[in-house]
């Protein structure tokens, strides 16, 4: 059974607007679970936040991962990637949804193995070459931690596992829930781009959709907890323009887009304008981790269809209007959404001898 508690994090060195700041915190708490916003400076620490913690003590295991499965191989592993990735984000404020993104579009493929990393520009048969990975980034920020990491244990700390620890650095720094990392993936040794040509897509039906996520042992509960991850993060006028002006056969829109953000999202976009401008996924809270975009969708602001469609949806609709505290009784958001992000980090792993630990992520040993 998942025991899931509150604790802040053990030392880490944190990169702020304007200064550095060391903390060191390491009792173990478990109140009431809470989560504490403060005020943004883009990605200033904020004062110590409330930790999700998936598991009771360090080396407890999920299959064959286990929380701290570097701690004697690698001991700095985690903290080394946690420094690259906010400084990254202190560089650039749209690393965050990058690394969560690039986490997703890896699991949802072959499964948490680093396929989608393997990079060649004259090799066409790459994962990463998939219009379904059209847009995804943070690829240099994996390396710069793999460079790192190789300098201090060479040959220890996998790509794949990489990718998991960024993804849960990158939803705290955006306020989210920090949870604990199950790790000890190996990389895979395959990638090809015609795995990516059943990922689930913006323009399909909850039903369809639902039936993806279960082929990959998610539930529905898990479809609306990844799909709130867009609370952080934009998209392209690109995946907008048969949702505002081709949504019925020979034209129209969305008819579930509130009336009122109907404009606002057509002067965005206008029809035959430039298709790569970006507009946030979550307006209003785009930097910000939390349930505001569950809020949006719930009144028609949802950005991209497939967000919108799951409250027109009964059981997703239930799911949304539990969050939001319209139904009883009334879970946690970043306590459930941490629990699904290690159940997709989960996904078809490689470990033990199976796999590799790729000296660089891009290529295969």
């Amino acid at each position: 059974m998942t025991v899931t508690h509150i604790r802040f994090p053990s030392p880490f060195l944190y990169v702020t607007c304007s200064s550095f700041l060391f903390l060191t915190v390491s009792k173990f708490f478990a109140p009431p679970f809470m989560a504490i916003l403060t005020p943004p400076c883009v990605f200033m620490l904020f004062l110590p936040s409330v930790m999700v913690l998936i598991s009771s003590l360090r080396g407890f295991s999920v299959g064959e991962l286990e929380v701290g499965f570097y701690s004697t191989s690698c001991p700095n592993a985690e903290e080394i990637v946690r420094w690259v990735v906010t400084e990254a984000a202190n560089s650039d404020s749209t690393i965050p949804a990058a690394l969560l993104r690039l986490h997703y579009h890896d699991c949802i493929v072959r499964g948490c193995d680093g396929s989608i990393l393997i990079r060649d520009p004259d090799d066409a048969s790459q994962e990463k070459k998939s219009s379904n990975h059209a847009g995804v980034r943070g690829f240099d920020v994996i390396d710069r931690a793999k460079a790192r990491l190789e300098a201090e244990c060479e040959g220890v700390v996998s790509c794949a596992d990489i990718v998991a620890l960024a993804a849960r650095d990158a939803v705290y720094l955006s306020r989210g829930p920090y949870y604990d990392v199950p790790t000890g993936r190996r990389d895979g040794r395959v990638s090809n781009v015609s795995d990516a040509s059943h990922m689930p897509d913006i323009r399909e039906s909850v039903a369809v959709l639902k039936a993806k996520f279960a082929k990959k042992g998610l539930s529905e509960k898990d479809l609306v907890l990844l799909s709130a991850a867009h609370t952080i993060g934009t998209t392209a006028c690109f995946f907008l323009e048969d949702r505002l002006y081709n949504f019925f056969d020979g034209g129209g829109s969305d008819p579930s887009i509130n009336p009122h953000f109907l404009p606002e999202l057509k002067l965005r976009c206008p029809a035959g304008g430039d298709i790569n401008v970006r507009l946030p996924l979550d307006p209003g809270s785009e930097t910000v981790f939390d349930m505001h975009i569950l809020r949006n969708i719930r009144s028609g602001l949802g950005v991209i269809e497939s967000d919108a469609k799951l409250y027109a949806d009964a059981s997703t609709r239930a799911i949304i209007d539990s969050y939001l505290g319209f139904l009883s009784p009334v879970p946690s958001f970043d306590r459930d959404f941490a629990e699904s992000m290690v159940r997709m980090g989960m996904l078809d792993v490689h470990t033990g001898s199976h796999g590799e630990i790729r000296r660089v992520c891009s290529r295969f040993n």
